[in-house]
């Protein structure tokens, strides 16, 4: 996602890979809202109503948001590394960040909902709001960022006996943004993605970022060490339903129940068990997916290459493509306006196709978007306006 990131000689194809796998599950997930029928009845995650291939559709979704936000973190020090100076490197994430911001609440909120004003704060505005800190914060050393963001990662359940309801106004509305997710009272929409725990895992992700500076075998090993460490602390906690999660694991009736149980973790915001087990399997999907054939790998680059873009235009493909369905079903288009304020309409509407038809338009949606992002990384690399940075 960053400037000099898309410079052919100095990519590094792990974190593009890595980037273009969560922005394809990140299109699944958005698909599975605006199209599949039990969406809109209940959630997936509903250890009383879901089924195993419902659960994991929806969980498996999970890993997008903290690995696109580590991955961020990763190219800010990328790019401090490969000589942008400190001055250079501020100027460029604090317009970044606001550019983000400026995004999230327009373009993006009205692709959503489809109707405006509402204000939908999702992944790129703690990612704009992280950036806008990250360029003070860069000034730091390496580690002070990295035990910054273990702080906040680790620490910000402590804050959890805080709740919204007990504020007023102005405070609640910058509690809401800060740190838990909720309706912005005054103002029409609502906060998904609150700042402080996503900063934490972006300054996670700029802290390890040396990790990505390493010869291959031995960024590997560290990767593997990684992965195998934040899996496993998340194990202990997990296991001993001491700290780490809101939601304490219970026994189940039978061994299957009891694993999705454990597997159902917060991430409205992300605990600290969320944020292990996610990024653990990120850092072990990173391993394999550069083993993967290079067919196989193409759609992943060119993904992972223009992750920005491709976010944008799938926002507005499934939500139209959702409306042209729905007028094949007799459901007239203005009951896909304001989705996110008044999902009961289609509801009542009946609207929604089954899981498997759900996986096609996913696919079909891929393919589609496929084309573009790969015109659109081959026409950066060779062209290095300044401007393209921000897409």
């Amino acid at each position: 996602m960053s400037e000099t990131e898309f410079e052919a000689p100095r990519r590094l194809e792990i974190i593009d890979l890595l980037r273009g796998l969560v922005i394809i599950l990140m299109v699944l997930d958005h698909t599975r809202d605006y199209f599949n029928k039990d969406a809109l009845a209940f959630d997936p995650l509903d250890l009383a109503k879901t089924t195993p291939v419902f659960f994991f559709t929806r969980w498996i979704t999970h890993l997008c948001a903290p690995t696109f936000v580590f991955l961020a973190g990763v190219s800010i020090f990328l790019q401090q590394a490969r000589g942008k100076t400190a001055w250079r490197l501020s100027g460029y994430l604090l317009t970044r960040g606001l550019w983000l911001v400026a995004l999230e609440v327009t373009l993006i909120s009205f692709g959503f909902n489809f109707e405006y004003p509402y204000f939908f704060l999702q992944i790129i505005f703690a990612l704009g709001v992280g950036m806008i800190l990250m360029s003070v914060l860069h000034w730091l050393p390496g580690r002070s960022v990295l035990i910054i963001g273990i702080v906040l990662i680790a620490g910000h359940g402590l804050l959890g006996g805080i709740r919204a309801e007990t504020l007023q106004g102005t405070d609640q509305i910058i509690w809401r943004l800060a740190m838990e997710p909720g309706g912005l009272s005054i103002l029409p929409g609502m906060v998904v993605y609150p700042v402080i725990p996503w900063f934490g895992i972006l300054c996670l992700g700029y802290g390890l970022g040396p990790v990505f500076r390493m010869e291959e075998l031995a960024r590997r090993r560290a990767i593997t060490l990684l992965a195998a460490g934040f899996l496993g602390l998340f194990f202990i906690l997990r296991l001993s339903n001491l700290y780490g999660d809101p939601n304490a694991w219970e026994w189940q009736k039978n061994p299957g129940l009891m694993v999705l149980d454990m597997l159902n973790v917060a991430k409205y915001p992300p605990s600290l068990d969320y944020t292990l087990v996610t990024l653990g399997l990120a850092f072990c999907l990173a391993l394999t997916l550069t083993h993967l054939p290079r067919f196989l790998q193409s759609p992943l680059l060119a993904f992972g290459q223009t992750p920005f873009l491709t976010y944008l235009l799938h926002i507005y493909i499934v939500h139209v493509g959702a409306i042209l369905l729905g007028m094949a079903q007799g459901i007239p288009p203005a009951h896909f306006t304001n989705f996110l304020g008044n999902p009961g309409q289609l509801a009542q509407d009946g609207w929604g196709i089954g899981l498997l038809a759900t996986y096609g338009v996913w696919l079909a949606i891929l393919c589609l978007l496929y084309p573009i992002s790969r015109m659109y990384a081959r026409y950066r690399l060779k062209n290095r306006q300044w401007w393209l940075s921000y897409l």
